[in-house]
Order: structure tokens, then C-alpha cells, then sequence
């Protein structure tokens, strides 16, 4: 059924903006900015009690923003982390200074998953998905790597739960954002350099088919290839990818069902609060917040770790 997206005004400290309100999705609220002041806010991953992790990569910081509100530095200095994702009692992470790794939740220590492929290091890991065998999906772009790219090649990788780490893709234009879908036999990989968002079936862990076209994303005035970045979905198995126009809303069939804006460009978002139907989205310089009809979804990960 295809869904039919109503025009709506958000209100933000006391300005309108137009966005879309999807049926069975939301907003069912208004937008909020919970925290500004940042440098560049990234990340975003929640727990099953309500608190919620996020980046500030220039700062070279993973924040944690607590149950009750109260914002905190979880670590200091991050190695410029970017990607989170939360399983268990572990906070996995994509470094930007070239390695794949995990913190624990009790104490913050740092323990390295994956720094290199072959012998070289890896550019710098930007966001990640974990599956339930426990092996990791992350991706592998240019942005803030070395000069010369240490991989020579843009890509994406999947790390088994045995540690080792093969390279799965290699022709997407900076793949950016990525994610499974909810019973875990798509891989949805987010080009930042690319209208085209792909959909990879997932063959055997770690091992995918021969990509298909998910959707063209909706560009901004002037602009004719811009891509996403980072994207969350939800129990429906809708994704919601982070884009110049806002968070476009696509539906596991490829159809774009709305598009939700926001003050400042978003860069990521996820599901959190205890119910996860709270929209975390982080934009430059802030974390906003919004309510939603629809559920996030959670990864439940290696089974064992839980």
C-alpha cells in the first residue's frame, strides 16, 4: 500500500518549517534541540534504558546523554570515532584514525576489533551494523583518511566474529551509511557521493549477491547527485536516511513516503528512549530529538553477548 504523506509545520524556537508527516510514522511531535554547542555531532546509538550515545568528531569525543537528560563525556580522546552501534553491554565503534573497536558500557574500556586489511590500515571506518552471528558490517571511506588512502580503495567490509575481515564491496562512490534490514538478509549500503542507495542480499554471513537499486534520493535545489550518510530503520522495515533535504523516509520497497527537516543538516539518527519511538538525530552543531508512531527497531547481535 502506498502510503500518503501529509504537508505539515514543525514549530523550532518559535520559526515554522515545512516537513512531512507519514501515516504510521510521524512525527507525532515537535522537533527539539536537546543539546548545542558542538563541533560535529555524529553516531547516535541508544541502550535498552534509555540513554544515548553520540560523537563529536572534531572534539575527538564519545558523549553519553543519560536517562534523566544529564549530558556527559563518556570518552576522551574517541581516536575521532564516527559510527556507534550498541549490543550488550558494548559500544561498538568505527575510528576515523583507522580502526574498528568496542567500549565497554560498565568502565569505557577500549578494546581493538580490526585496525588493517591486508597489511595496510584501514582509511578511516565511518558507521557499522552488527548481525547475529556477530560479525560486523562497517564501511570504509575517504573522508578524513590519509593522503594517499591507505586501502587505495573506498569499500566495504565485514568483519567475522572470528576476527577476520574481508572486503565485500569496492565500486560504490563513498559508501557512507549502512545497515541489515530487520530479519537481517538485506544489506543496505548509503553512498555519499551517489543519488542511488543500493540493497545487497545477504547470502550467508558475510557474504553477499549482486546489488540492486533500492531508490534514487530526493536532491536539494542545485544539486543533482547528492547522496546520504548515515540511516536507522524501524520495526516496519522502513529506513530513515539522513540527507541535505532532511531525513528521507523509504519504505523496504524503495519508495520514498516523506522526507522530515530539520534546523540543521542531519548527519545520523537512530531510535532511542525506553519505548524507541524517539527519533535522535544529530546536525552539525546539535542533537535534536522528535517523536515518532513508528518503532526503532534493535539488533539484538551476537545472542551470546546479551
Amino acid at each position: 500500500m502506498i502510503r500518503q504523506s501529509l504537508a505539515a509545520f514543525i514549530l523550532f524556537s518559535g520559526v515554522s518549517f515545512a516537513a512531512d508527516v507519514i501515516p504510521g510514522v510521524g512525527p507525532t511531535g515537535e522537533i527539539k534541540q536537546v543539546q548545542t554547542g558542538f563541533e560535529f555531532t555524529e553516531g547516535p546509538a541508544s541502550d535498552s534504558q534509555g540513554n544515548l550515545y553520540f560523537t563529536d568528531i572534531p572534539k575527538n569525543r564519545i558523549h553519553k546523554l543519560d536517562s534523566a537528560g544529564a549530558l556527559s563525556v563518556f570518552v576522551e580522546p574517541s581516536g575521532h570515532c564516527n559510527g556507534l552501534m550498541i549490543v550488550g553491554d558494548r559500544l561498538l565503534a568505527c575510528e576515523m584514525d583507522g580502526r574498528l573497536k568496542e567500549f565497554s558500557l560498565k568502565d569505557a574500556k577500549e578494546t581493538v576489533l580490526s585496525d588493517k586489511h591486508g597489511d595496510k590500515r584501514f582509511n578511516a571506518p565511518n558507521d557499522l551494523v552488527i548481525d547475529q552471528t556477530g560479525g560486523i558490517y562497517f564501511t570504509d571511506p575517504r573522508f578524513r583518511a590519509p593522503d594517499p588512502w591507505p586501502q587505495g580503495k573506498e569499500a566495504v567490509y565485514y568483519r567475522a566474529a572470528d576476527g577476520k575481515v574481508t572486503r565485500l564491496i569496492e565500486d560504490r562512490k563513498a559508501p557512507n551509511g549502512v545497515i541489515l534490514s530487520t530479519d537481517e538478509k538485506t544489506l543496505y549500503v548509503v553512498p555519499s557521493m551517489e543519488k542511488e542507495m543500493w540493497a545487497y542480499p545477504v547470502e550467508a554471513p558475510g557474504k553477499l549477491g549482486a546489488p540492486k537499486l533500492l531508490c534514487e534520493l530526493k536532491q536539494a535545489p542545485g544539486a543533482t547527485n547528492g547522496g546520504g550518510d548515515g540511516l536507522t530503520i524501524d520495526t516496519a522495515g522502513n529506513l530513515y536516511i539522513t540527507s541535505a533535504l532532511g531525513i528521507q523516509v523509504v519504505s523496504a520497497d524503495g519508495k520514498i513516503l516523506g522526507v522530515i527537516a530539520f534546523p540543521e543538516q542531519p548527519a545520523n539518527v537512530t531510535f532511542g528512549g525506553a519505548d524507541r519511538k524517539t527519533l535522535y538525530v544529530t546536525a552539525r552543531k546539535s542533537l535534536y530529538s522528535v517523536s515518532m508512531e513508528a518503532t526503532g527497531h534493535a539488533f539484538p547481535g551476537l545472542k551470546a553477548a546479551e
